[in-house]
């Protein structure tokens, strides 16, 4: 049902429901109460087992009867609250192949399931157990890449930006279906971006390779100022929440022989002291496909949120230079997000909104269209985000305080990434070799 940080909202959630003594399974209204094996455990399955497993990061496995039945009424709470499974997407604007929300009728069966004394059922009508690869959310990766040295993490503090680039020592070219990203500690994780270095490129290229390091332990102050600014392609980006990559056939990201993975990685401190060792899995396209997927973003650096707004707005707009199909969505702020929204702004001025999300820090999740959309070169494309650095907002660590860009959480982000699908050789250059009749400002 969730990832890391707000399943501590379920252990919340027992909290609050530690008091109530489940009924005796019992029949509501003439009808029979639901049963764990055949009405509750297929639910669980396709919604809750991918994190709440064995090995997994949820605090709990909901795998078996044995394993659930203590859980029934804070399990009924938290998806009658709708806190999970985690899914921030407003209903009324797109449809998204990862929609992880429960239905009205499967909320209903799990609270009756509850509420009738979570009864196990026969075993004869549970469904066959998914399959899962140990360790990972995609299949057995053909290869993982793994940071060679530990980031000692303190225990108080801010953590500046740590880097660490690991070759791939690929002899040829290679396209990547899909990736998932690993933390090692995850609960330090805020987010990170794992950036393609190619051979030819300049970007760090005197910074120490296979050990991790800091902007500010650079000595070449123009590296130093580009540790925050690249142009390369962006492999896998992750926050708590987020879900691994997983491309259609046809669709994969471009690695170019002998290219270097650089992990941007953003830790935050929590009073315990800690190492990370990140992994990525990366599954390798087995054919050649006819579609590149690139990761474009939407951000605007200048923003200043004055202190007690409780409903800022920030807006940036940019247009396709070319033609490109539209895949998923995945928006990035900071403490004080409040809502998301991307847009498509029609020459006539209407606007057609394709997301909007009720912003949650804690569960930073990707949104995959349910059918890839293809936009024309000039399609004018907008991002809106609305902050809140009011008293009201439980999670704003100071509302007198004026904020603007910055890496750390205390400071704020707005960025929409995206990701499209291009042809497969053309290059994110070439992409943006902008058509004459496609003119205004270019996604990033």
């Amino acid at each position: 049902m969730g990832k890391t940080a707000v399943a501590l909202a379920i252990g919340l959630v027992v909290f609050i429901c530690a008091a109530w003594q489940s009924p005796p399974a019992s029949q509501a209204n003439g009808k029979t109460s639901p049963t764990f094996y055949k009405d509750v455990l297929p639910i669980l399955q396709d919604h809750c087992q991918v994190c709440h497993r064995p090995g997994e990061v949820a605090p709990m496995p909901l795998v078996t009867y044995e394993e659930t039945r203590p859980w029934a009424p804070a399990i009924a709470h938290a998806v009658g609250m709708k806190m999970m499974p985690p899914w921030f997407a407003d209903a009324r604007y797109g449809r998204f192949a990862n929609d992880s929300s429960l239905t009205d009728h499967q909320i209903e069966t799990i609270t009756a399931w509850a509420a009738g004394g979570a009864p196990a059922g026969e075993s004869k009508d549970a469904p066959l157990p998914r399959k899962w690869s140990e360790g990972w959310n995609i299949p057995q990766p053909d290869l993982v890449v793994k940071m060679p040295k530990p980031v000692e993490i303190p225990a108080h503090g801010e953590v500046e930006y740590t880097y660490e680039i690991v070759p791939t020592h690929f002899a040829e070219d290679r396209w990547v279906q899909m990736s998932e990203f690993r933390p090692g500690s995850a609960a330090h994780v805020h987010h990170a971006v794992v950036y393609i270095r190619p051979p030819d490129s300049e970007w760090l290229r005197h910074a120490p390779v296979g050990e991790p390091f800091t902007a500010s332990t650079l000595t070449d102050p123009a590296e130093r100022r580009q540790a925050h600014e690249t142009t390369s392609d962006l492999l896998l980006v992750y926050a708590p929440g987020s879900a691994p990559d997983q491309w259609p056939d046809g669709m994969a990201k471009f690695v170019p022989a002998g290219s270097d993975l650089v992990f941007q990685m953003h830790y935050t401190t929590n009073g315990t002291a800690a190492q990370d060792q990140t992994s990525i899995g990366l599954v390798f396209a087995k054919t050649p496909p006819k579609q590149r997927v690139i990761t474009l973003q939407l951000n605007q650096h200048a923003l200043i949120i004055p202190p007690g707004a409780d409903d800022f707005r920030v807006e940036v707009q940019g247009s396709l230079p070319n033609d490109a199909t539209l895949l998923s969505f995945f928006p990035h702020m900071h403490l004080r997000g409040k809502r998301f929204e991307y847009d498509i702004v029609h020459d006539d001025g209407s606007v057609e909104v394709l997301l909007r999300v009720n912003y949650h820090f804690h569960w930073q999740l990707s949104y995959k269209l349910a059918e890839p959309r293809l936009l024309k070169a000039g399609t004018k494309l907008r991002a809106i985000a609305w902050y809140d650095n009011s008293k009201n907002n439980p999670h704003n660590p100071d509302p007198t305080k004026t904020v603007t860009w910055g890496d750390q959480t205390s400071d704020e982000m707005m960025v929409g990434f995206f990701d499209v699908a291009i042809p497969a050789r053309m290059d994110k250059w070439k992409f943006f070799e902008r058509k004459p009749s496609a003119s205004a400002s270019r996604p990033n």
